[in-house]
């Protein structure tokens, strides 16, 4: 009740656990702090926070519109109520080194237990789409070098995004990663990997976990956790899954209220209100006002 029961610095803590095992850990995203809830009552091992997903959620494309502080008060809304690691999205850092330093910061005071930094020019654009340009290695270095700086809990896990595969080449990705590693940084995401095998390239040519990123309707191919897991990768995101489960969902029902007039058709679909109001612990706030407020007015004037 009324959030987390463990504290920002044991989930940070927890996270290093995860990415220091052996087998590999499913964070989906989440893009509301109900939807974290869920996602841990599931039994999945962390949470995830897209940049994309938070975009589209405010009706907007995922170009870098959106600020630090908007996304780092969406993360400390997710990162409250639930006791997985939340791994949160960073863009490209909101600014120069100086900024990139204050954006460690902001999500470390927010909860999260980590975050990944990218190194696509601002503005940036979807990892999965064309055209998408790299600053130079030594500039990505500057701003991994700056969020290890500005970092205070070690346990904050710092991930380095390339996004270079699809203009520079598996070859040149994995350089960049190396440089990256050395700048500091605990994991590295190679976004928009074509197949199996380069995620495997990738992971053994890297001495710190790597992730991968299954979203729908990508480059990469729709991988099973055996799959990945067999070819090295330690950590695998889903980040607008449950946007895209909701939105179709609530598309298809409003459109059948406009047809028929009536949802009734649409409940075997819905979550019931018993479920929600397990989902959010409603009883334990009620047992919290009953043993708060047990006074009496009698006897007094």
């Amino acid at each position: 009740m009324l959030g987390a029961t463990t504290t920002p610095a044991d989930r940070r803590r927890r996270f290093r656990e995860l990415l220091a095992g052996s087998e590999i850990v499913q964070f989906p995203g989440a893009i509301n702090p109900i939807n974290a809830q869920i996602i841990e009552q599931i039994g999945f091992e962390g949470i995830y926070i897209s940049g994309g997903a938070f975009s589209a959620a405010q009706g907007l494309p995922d170009i870098g519109l959106t600020t630090l502080t908007e996304v780092a008060d969406h993360g400390r809304a997710i990162s409250r109520v639930t006791n997985l690691p939340t791994f949160i999205d960073a863009d490209t850092g909101w600014g120069e080194a100086m900024n990139v330093a204050r954006t460690v910061q902001e999500f470390e005071d927010a909860g999260l237990a980590g975050m990944h930094l990218e190194d696509q020019v601002n503005p940036k654009r979807c990892g999965h789409l064309d055209g998408k340009e790299v600053v130079g290695t030594a500039e990505m270095v500057k701003r991994i070098s700056a969020a290890v700086k500005g970092r205070r809990d070690e346990n904050f896990v710092i991930c380095a995004r390339t996004d270079s595969r699809a203009g520079e080449g598996l070859d040149a990705a994995i350089d960049r990663a190396k440089a990256y590693i050395d700048a500091g940084a605990d994991m590295i995401f190679p976004e928009a990997m074509r197949d199996l095998g380069e995620f495997e390239t990738f992971a053994q040519a890297v001495d710190v976990p790597i992730l991968a990123n299954m979203t729908e309707f990508g480059k990469s191919e729709l991988f099973t956790t055996e799959q990945l897991a067999d070819a090295g990768v330690r950590l695998v995101i889903y980040p607008v899954t449950t946007l895209r489960l909701a939105m179709g969902a609530i598309k298809s029902g409003l459109q059948t209220i406009r047809d028929t007039g009536t949802q009734v058709t649409l409940l075997d679909g819905m979550q019931t209100r018993a479920d929600l109001y397990e989902t959010i612990d409603y009883a334990a706030y009620n047992d919290f006002d009953a043993a708060v407020f047990n006074f009496s007015q009698e006897g007094h004037q």
